[in-house]
């Protein structure tokens, strides 16, 4: 018996729909807050074992590392939680067809550029 193997396995040609993308950055950015975590406590242990190591750590986070760590983990969180809710409002019976599950999706991703763009401006 011969099986069937697909013939087009070039992964540039494939195309994702916009659900498909939502979950995989659901996915994503709730293991970026994981290891998000793990600056987050190095920064509170630091800050709280001394004056010196709160003021160290005032210096990191006014760096531009330190704003870049605060902005991509608050840019995850804010897409983990607008996913997170688009889920709810799926279990609860809404989204659930093809049109209205990839335009919620959009508007999802649009909503969470839009708030990453106006925390970066803020933060910055």
């Amino acid at each position: 018996m011969k099986k069937q193997r697909p013939v087009n396995l070039d992964l540039k040609t494939i195309k994702f729909p916009p659900a498909a993308i939502s979950s995989i950055l659901n996915r994503i950015t709730g293991v970026a807050m994981f290891f998000a975590l793990l600056f987050v406590i190095w920064a509170w242990a630091v800050s709280v074992a001394s004056p010196e190591g709160f003021e160290q750590v005032q210096s990191v986070m006014a760096g531009v590392f330190g704003k870049v760590i605060a902005i991509g983990t608050l840019s995850a969180l804010i897409y983990h939680t607008l996913g997170g809710i688009r889920h709810v409002i799926m279990d609860m019976g809404h989204w659930e067809e093809m049109k209205s599950g990839n335009l919620s999706a959009q508007a999802i991703i649009a909503l969470w550029i839009i708030l990453t763009v106006v925390l970066g401006v803020v933060l910055w």
